[in-house]
């Protein structure tokens, strides 16, 4: 493999990897955002 090839594919994975990190956040922090707010309200009352 060419070392302009590899440095290609090593640029697509790093991409990859930082858009899935951002997508797998996004989606836990919707999965955790209404647990937090329930014991919120249930601290306060």
């Amino acid at each position: 493999m060419s070392s302009k090839k590899a440095m290609r594919q090593a640029q697509k994975q790093a991409f990859a990897k930082h858009r899935s990190n951002i997508s797998n956040f996004r989606f836990n922090l919707k999965k955790k955002n209404p647990i937090n707010v329930k014991s919120k309200e249930k601290s306060k009352s």
